[in-house]
């Protein structure tokens, strides 16, 4: 396939979905693999942190005392139990909620998907921050959806630039990542966070709210959801993973929402999956339930923060002067911005060649990227080996690269 058109001589594909092409975050996620190579490109947690032990027990006593179950096919909602342990979890941080308003999903991502299928469809408009996560654009670009940035700021999305865009554009869906923002770390505050859910509470819109780092903070009080506010109950979609605070490879997802969406979202998983994998579902809900999570978090947050720290720390040395760079209060990325006229897509080849990658700033703009901006994530590297990194960058912007 060539610029999302097939080669001579094979039968038609869907043209649109064809012609999204391929990531360039995919490639560069394959090149941080590379041995030798040092990482802030990856976006997935530290595997040495993984609890190993204790999911491999959840599993081995899941098996011994339902393995039928466990092995047989389920329900394409999810395990009634699981959903049960998850509204639990939701209304003790500010979303009152029961099994019946959540589905299971197989991670975060599949629900993104499920979302672009249901919700949205050709030539829905969708307000984003700008930048915002590549991979919820690439879900619901899927159904077929249009992308408009709404302004953002060290605070996350503007109101009144919300409210504007709203009335501009006449949008389907909101989509946002109020806390620890993947790409910028950024964390939208409690009194932001209201103003925002006025706006929306006024005009007949959905709101998507990703949250897949909350839990992953280091000083700060959790904020409640902006999908917390009651009046957004009925037009709102909150999605929620263990990816990050158990382990990605289990795939547990879900969404929260009003009772007539969650019937179609299931309707349309059931043709697409069928259903989450009843085993992964039923392990993970051993292990949450002999487990205390806020026990089991706490020591990944200290070394999270201590590597933030680390990586934060050099960046000054490590970057060109006037460069600037954020320290969030939780999460996986720190975001960056170089001085003109330095360009992070150039320099990338100089520090790959280097043995250091990064993601560029520019892949997650939704409109006027800023060539200058790199994301690097900390919680996938060690300290040790941070520092090596850093020290290669330096490296790049002092003597590899130039302008």
């Amino acid at each position: 396939m060539v610029n999302g058109v097939l080669r001579s001589g094979v039968p038609p594909v869907n043209a649109r979905v064809a012609s999204l092409g391929g990531s360039p975050i995919r490639e560069l996620l394959r090149i941080s693999t590379s041995p030798g190579m040092i990482s802030f490109a990856s976006g997935s947690p530290a595997n040495e942190l993984f609890d190993v032990a204790g999911v491999a027990r959840s599993y081995a006593e899941v098996l011994a005392a339902e393995g039928p179950r466990a092995l047989q096919y389920s329900s394409t909602e999810g395990e009634p139990e699981l959903r049960a342990r998850i509204g639990a979890f939701l209304t003790a941080k500010g979303i009152w909620s029961t099994a019946e308003d959540i589905i299971i999903t197989s991670g975060s991502q599949q629900g993104l998907g499920l979302i672009g299928q249901v919700v949205l469809e050709e030539g829905a408009v969708v307000l984003t921050e700008n930048p915002t996560f590549v991979s919820a654009l690439q879900a619901f670009a899927l159904g077929g959806a249009q992308f408009r940035a709404v302004e953002t700021d060290e605070h996350g999305m503007v109101p009144e630039a919300l409210e504007a865009a709203i009335v501009r554009h006449s949008p389907r869906a909101v989509y946002t990542i109020p806390t620890f923002q993947n790409p910028t770390g950024v964390t939208t505050p409690r009194e932001r966070r209201n103003e925002l859910a006025d706006v929306l509470a006024r005009h007949d819109v959905w709101l998507i709210e990703d949250d897949p780092y909350s839990e992953i903070r280091f000083r700060t009080e959790p904020h409640s959801p902006i999908a917390s506010d009651p009046r957004l109950a009925g037009k709102s979609l909150y999605l929620g993973t263990l990816s990050k605070i158990l382990a990605p490879g289990l795939r547990i997802g879900w969404i929260r929402g009003p009772q007539e969406i969650l019937d179609v979202l299931t309707t349309t998983k059931q043709g697409m999956s069928l259903q989450t994998s009843t085993i992964d579902q039923l392990a993970a809900l051993h292990w949450w339930e002999h487990n205390d999570l806020e026990e089991k978090l706490d020591p990944v947050r200290a070394e999270y923060m201590r590597r933030r720290d680390t990586m934060v720390d050099g960046l000054a040395h490590a970057l060109p002067e006037g460069s600037t760079f954020n320290r969030p209060d939780g999460g996986m990325f720190v975001w960056a911005s170089l001085p003109e006229p330095y360009d992070a897509n150039h320099a990338l080849s100089v520090a790959i060649a280097d043995g250091v990658v990064y993601i560029p700033g520019s892949h997650f703009y939704v409109a006027d990227p800023v060539p200058g901006t790199l994301r690097l994530s900390f919680v996938s590297t060690s300290v040790e080996r941070i520092e090596e990194g850093i020290e290669r960058l330096h490296a790049v912007f002092t003597y590899d690269y130039q302008i």
